[in-house]
């Protein structure tokens, strides 16, 4: 039963990372939508198809308790601001063809979680994972001296994620109740900006019924994949979750080299291999302290 239990959460996992690792093709088809309008109707969707999914499930509490206690919903707001900046930056780089960055930017991001652990938690960190913040720092710093360009998405996604990460792990919240609820904190925003847009005659929603399709179905796009892993969450080890997730920003940047045709330049290359390098000295140091993952 198990073993059963534990190959549901690697195949739950894999369709969420590989669902994330295509958003690339998806955001694409916006073109001509700007991406802080797409992310208005994200947040709307999203906020929609989750209530009709916790409705489904019975999974209100957690919710009513949540919004009961106005005063503790702080860490709350925070983390819905933090992922919409995520998902505008990230719907902005694949719109302007910087998928790499973007992808660049979840590779950079677990040691961006570990860097604010040890800063903000205190946290103690093994020497393999010093080195790993640090080289992935050289990598940055590579960036920005050889090509004479901050990296900002790949600055920016790293650290929206990666705080918003930090903040996530002090709301007593699971991914679907904790996604809603910070959508839902979004929602009177999201409609101001949309009857602005109306009123102004600037919006995309009725233009044609292909952009309408596609912006009623980011409520849908957002929440499945957090389903899947959520499932996965609930069945794998936390160092295989891990090991997963780096199939994200694998799948985006070869989309980035195969399908958009982004030049992957020398420089580029090698800040990719020096955060490789981290990643693996992180791997390694994750596995060590919590064991090797459990067989599929």
């Amino acid at each position: 039963m198990a073993e059963q239990e534990t190959s549901k959460g690697v195949a739950y996992g894999l369709c969420a990372y590989i669902m994330w690792g295509c958003f690339p093709l998806y955001f694409v088809l916006f073109e001509g939508v700007p991406a802080w309008e797409v992310v208005t109707h994200r947040v709307l969707w999203s906020c929609v198809f989750l209530a009709i999914i916790i409705t489904f499930l019975k999974r209100w509490q957690p919710v009513k308790t949540a919004l009961a206690r106005p005063k503790k919903l702080g860490f709350v707001l925070g983390c819905a601001v933090l992922i919409a900046v995520n998902w505008g930056v990230y719907i902005y780089a694949v719109e302007s063809r910087q998928v790499l960055q973007a992808s660049l930017g979840y590779f950079l991001t677990p040691l961006v979680n570990v860097g604010l652990g040890m800063l903000v938690l205190k946290e103690s960190i093994s020497r393999l994972q010093i080195v790993a913040v640090v080289l992935a720092t050289i990598a940055i710093l590579y960036q920005l001296f050889l090509l004479g360009v901050v990296p900002w998405i790949t600055l920016v996604l790293a650290f929206s994620f990666g705080t918003y990460g930090l903040l996530r792990k002090q709301v007593a919240l699971d991914g679907l109740s904790g996604l809603f609820v910070e959508t839902l904190l979004l929602l009177p925003v999201a409609l101001l900006t949309l009857a602005a847009l109306n009123y102004a005659g600037a919006s995309h929603f009725a233009t044609d019924t292909g952009t309408m399709l596609l912006l009623l179905s980011s409520g849908i796009v957002t929440a499945v994949p957090l389903l899947f892993f959520a499932g996965a969450a609930r069945r794998l080890r936390l160092s295989t979750v891990g090991f997963l997730m780096y199939i994200n920003p694998t799948i985006q940047f070869f989309i980035a080299l195969w399908v958009f045709g982004e030049p992957l330049s020398t420089e580029k290359l090698v800040s990719f291999i020096m955060i490789w390098v981290a990643l693996g000295l992180y791997s390694w140091s994750a596995w060590s302290e919590h064991g090797k993952p459990a067989p599929a």
